[in-house]
Formats: structure tokens, C-alpha cells, sequence
């Protein structure tokens, strides 16, 4: 396997954890055997470019995160943006509510890091 092909390998097996998908799941929207998404994921071969843009797309991702060489800080959080996507179909009055308590949330953090900030100097 070489370096790159475990690195998409590995982004797209980890992809796929996040979504709670099969890899049967995938293979089935991305329209390709089962046999043939288990040699992508395991890095056996090296998927073409349209495979790769329907792999994305299953997994909401742009075809750039698959060739990302992961560290710890730079992992998506998939589930962070479904939830963005779930709150964006709220009532009105509900999205408002929950923005509030971002707003107050990153308020109460940046007031944090501005009083850490004065301490230190």
C-alpha cells in the first residue's frame, strides 16, 4: 500500500466511522460492489477521481479531506455539522433561542481568555 493510498484509506474508513455508515451503506450510494469499496478502504487499490467525488458526497465532505494527512486537532466533526444542519430546521424561535446561548457562551469565553490575558501580563 502506498503512503497516499493509506492515507485516503484511512480518511475514508474514518469518515465512515463518524457517519455511522456500513460499508455496504457506502458502497451501495456511491454505486460501486461492496468487494471493490472494501479494497478502496483498505487501501488495496487507489480509487478514480469520480469515485472518490461520490465518496464525498456520501460522506458531505469535499474530495480534499480524504488526501489530509490527519492530526489530532484537524479531525472533522461530523456530528458537530449535522447538528448545525439539524438546527437550521428548527422553528424560529427555537433557533433563536439555542444562538443565544451560543452567543452567551462564546461571550463568557472570550471574557475568560481577555481576564487570562491581563493576569499574565
Amino acid at each position: 500500500m502506498s503512503n497516499i493510498n493509506g492515507i485516503i484509506a484511512e480518511n475514508i474508513k474514518q469518515l465512515r466511522a463518524l457517519k455511522g455508515l456500513s460499508q455496504k451503506q457506502v458502497s451501495m450510494e456511491v454505486g460501486i460492489p461492496q468487494g471493490q469499496y472494501s479494497l478502496v478502504e483498505n487501501g488495496k487499490v487507489m480509487p478514480t477521481i469520480p469515485t472518490l467525488e461520490k465518496i464525498a458526497g456520501v460522506f458531505e465532505v469535499s474530495v480534499a479531506e480524504f488526501f489530509r494527512a490527519n492530526n489530532e486537532e484537524d479531525v472533522v466533526n461530523l456530528s458537530l455539522l449535522e447538528k448545525i444542519k439539524i438546527i437550521d430546521t428548527l422553528d424560529d424561535d427555537e433557533k433563536e433561542a439555542l444562538l443565544k446561548l451560543i452567543d452567551i457562551a462564546v461571550s463568557k469565553k472570550k471574557l475568560r481568555d481577555n481576564l487570562n490575558n491581563l493576569i499574565a501580563s
